[in-house]
C-alpha cells in the first residue's frame, strides 16, 4: 500500500489534490481512499489530507502517520510544524515552492522535488492573486516527480473533480508535471 500526506492551508485545495491524486489512480485500477482531517478549519489554517493507494482492498480508516510521501502546498508550513514526522525514508516530498534550494535539515533523508505551483495557477486563473488555488498543479508535479501514477490519468480526474475551468486546470496539472524540479538528497 501507498500512503500519501498532503498538508496545506484551507482555501488551496488539500482536501481536493487528495481526491484527484486518489481518482488519478483508480483510473490506473487501484484501490483508493481519500479524506481530510477535519477539525476548526478556515482558511488560511493548516489542513492535512490523505490518500491511500493498493493492489487490493484496503481496509484501513485511519489517518496517515507513517506516509510514504508528502505533498506540501505551503511551503511556510515546513517551518512552522513538523511535516515530516512519520514519513519513511526514502520518501517523496513535493512542495510548491519557487525556491531553488530548501535549507530544512529535516529534509536531508529524502527525496524533494519542488514546483512553483502558485505561479502556474496564477497564469491559468486559478484563485487569486493572494489566494491562487494550487491543488490541480501539485498533483501535476506530485505524477511528474514521482512517476507513481500517470499524466493522462491526472488529467481525467481534474476533468471529472474540478467544477470550473476544467481546461485550465489540467493545463496547470500538465505544466507543473514537466515543470517539476528534483533538489538531491
Amino acid at each position: 500500500m501507498i500512503e500519501i500526506r498532503t498538508h496545506g492551508r484551507g482555501g488551496q485545495g488539500a482536501v481536493i489534490a487528495s481526491e484527484i491524486l486518489a481518482e488519478a489512480f483508480f483510473r490506473e485500477k487501484k484501490f483508493v481512499q481519500a479524506f481530510p482531517a477535519f477539525g476548526v478549519e478556515r482558511r488560511g489554517a493548516p489542513v492535512v489530507s490523505f490518500t491511500r493507494v493498493s493492489d487490493g482492498e484496503i481496509r484501513e480508516r485511519c489517518e496517515i502517520y507513517e506516509p510514504d510521501h508528502l505533498i506540501v502546498l505551503d511551503p511556510i508550513l515546513l517551518d512552522t510544524i513538523n511535516i515530516t514526522t512519520g514519513l519513511k525514508e526514502g520518501g517523496w516530498i513535493v512542495i510548491n515552492t519557487n525556491r531553488e534550494s530548501m535549507d530544512n535539515e529535516a529534509l536531508g533523508k529524502f527525496h524533494v522535488a519542488t514546483v512553483d505551483a502558485n505561479k502556474i495557477a496564477l497564469k491559468y486563473g486559478l484563485g487569486s492573486r493572494s489566494a491562487p488555488i494550487v491543488n490541480t498543479a501539485i498533483v501535476g508535479a506530485f505524477a511528474g516527480a514521482t512517476k507513481l501514477v500517470g499524466l493522462d490519468a491526472v488529467l481525467d480526474a481534474v476533468e471529472e473533480f474540478v467544477p470550473l475551468r476544467k481546461e485550465n486546470n489540467r493545463k496547470a496539472a500538465e505544466e507543473a508535471y514537466h515543470a517539476v524540479a528534483f533538489i538531491s538528497k
